[in-house]
This record gives C-alpha cells, structure tokens and sequence, in this order.
C-alpha cells in the first residue's frame, strides 16, 4: 500500500501509462495480504480486530496479524457490496479501478452476475485476468485496460457501479458523469473513499502527508456531493465508517507491512479532519 493505487488524474480517452503500477513495482502489502486467501484487495479494513494476535509467540505473530488485516479488508469489501440493493443473475456490475479484482470476484460470487472491472494497470488487467481463469469465472468476470473517465462501454450498460478508494486519483464531476452514462435510471453507485472533513477547515498535515505519499489528491466531503449533485446521482445513504476504520490502522501500525504512514492516518482520523466515508447514491 505504499503506492497510489488504480486510476491517476488523466483526461478521457486512452489510459495512460501506469509506471507505478508495472511488474516489480507493486506494494507489497496488497500483494501480501492477497495471498492469504489468494483474494486481492486494494484498500483497506472494517471493523474491530482480534486483539490476542499481538500476544502470538514471534514465529506465528506477523502471520496471524496479515491473516487479520485481510479478514477486515474483505469486511470492508462485503460492506460495499451490501449497499449495492438487488442484484441479480442477469444483471452487470462494474468495478471501476478494480486493481488485482478482489472486490470483482467477491460481487460474482455474491450475486452471480457479470462484472467488469476496469484500470490503467495493463498489469493489474493481466493479473486480475488470469485470476479469473484459474477461478472458472474467465467468462463472468473480465477485466480491461480502460480509464474509468471514459469507459467506451454503452448508455445504462451496469446495474450497479462502484469504487473503492480510487476517487482521490481523478476530477469527480467528470467522474459521476460518466457513471451516470452508464447507469439505467434507478441504477446504483457505491463509493467508499478517504475525505477532508470540511467542517474541520484548513487541511491539515497528516492530510497532507496522506497526499504525498500516495502522489494522490483527497477531495473534501462537500465535492462528492456536489458532484454527484451535478450528475444526477441522489445519495440515498451515506455512513461514516471512521470509527470502524481505525481499528485497521492500529492494528497495521503493529504488522510486518506497515509502511510509516499509519501515524498519519491515525492522527487525521482522531483530529477530525479526514473521514472514511460510504456514499450509495441512485440515478435520478
């Protein structure tokens, strides 16, 4: 995770070149947490952790903390696709900045329907691709170098629409634009990203330093509604999962994948100044 993950702020068109994303250049924490129970994530956890895995003798602690941290990365995942309403068999779904697919194959198996994801990751693609084909889906869950600005994929083609931490990368209007495009009337968008807490005013540093280290841009609270706003998406919930996100990053501070970025995660969160926020939001 010491990476930015999925899409980057680019204009529509043909994905540009992902050199941060290229073979050897992954972060090893995704990569290691995914081998756990051979499902990819790429953000992160829900929910309060197992407390006696730090009193694991040395040789089985640094596994069983990895063994939690994915169990609550795939909680985060199931919470997402709770707020998804009723899907069905016959139905298509996309996963826009699907990364290595985690979150793609859990809404297959879930519902049982076609599910597309998208990235600027030809390696991810490829990776996420082959997962496909060694979990007999290659058929029902497909992924493509695409941007998710302009997919090229038809008017009220998906059911269901959604990203998970990847909206900090890209212009949001353009962004909802687009998923509306795609979505029939009645259609859902699922969001789940780290924000700016407007009300708390000025960013602060560990916000900042969130920024910067993964060469990202966190919007605020207030532009995730006005664009969906402009775009013709009506939240019809929005929870905010700080307090049930922080448990994850404690637990991280003490694992064998943390990176030094925890502190600033914990310290934005307990400021008030960043939120994890989930937006489902109905086209209108």
């Amino acid at each position: 995770m010491d990476i930015p993950r999925k899409e980057r702020r680019v204009p529509s068109g043909r994905p540009a070149a992902a050199p941060w994303w290229a073979p050897g250049r992954d972060g090893r924490a995704d990569v290691l947490l995914g081998e756990v129970g051979d499902l990819y994530h790429h953000h992160y956890g829900l929910g309060p952790y197992d407390p006696s895995v730090l009193d694991e003798p040395p040789e089985t602690r640094d596994q069983r903390i990895v063994d939690e941290l994915h169990r609550l990365e795939t909680a985060q995942a199931d919470a997402l696709l709770d707020r998804l309403g009723d899907i069905r068999p016959e139905d298509r779904l996309l996963d826009a900045g699907s990364g290595r697919g985690g979150t793609s194959f859990m809404a297959h198996e879930r519902f049982g329907c076609r599910v597309d994801g998208v990235s600027l990751s030809d390696h991810q693609v490829d990776f996420s691709n082959h997962q496909s084909l060694e979990r007999g889906c290659r058929g029902q869950v497909c992924f493509h170098h695409r941007n998710m600005l302009n997919t090229g994929f038809p008017d009220g083609f998906y059911r269901a629409v959604w990203t998970n931490e990847t909206t900090m990368y890209v212009e949001l209007t353009a962004l909802f634009s687009e998923f509306s495009r795609l979505l029939p009337l009645g259609g859902r968008y699922v969001c789940v990203t780290g924000c700016a807490n407007d009300a708390h005013g000025r960013r602060s540093p560990a916000v900042a330093r969130i920024d910067h280290h993964y060469i990202c841009g966190v919007h605020s609270r207030g532009d995730y509604f006005q664009a969906l706003a402009a775009s013709g998406l009506a939240p019809a919930e929005v929870v905010d999962l700080t307090p049930q996100a922080i448990p994850y990053w404690e637990l991280r501070a003490h694992s064998p994948v943390r990176t030094g970025i925890e502190e600033a995660f914990l310290t934005a969160y307990a400021e008030g100044g960043f939120q994890y926020l989930l937006i489902a939001a109905d086209r209108v």
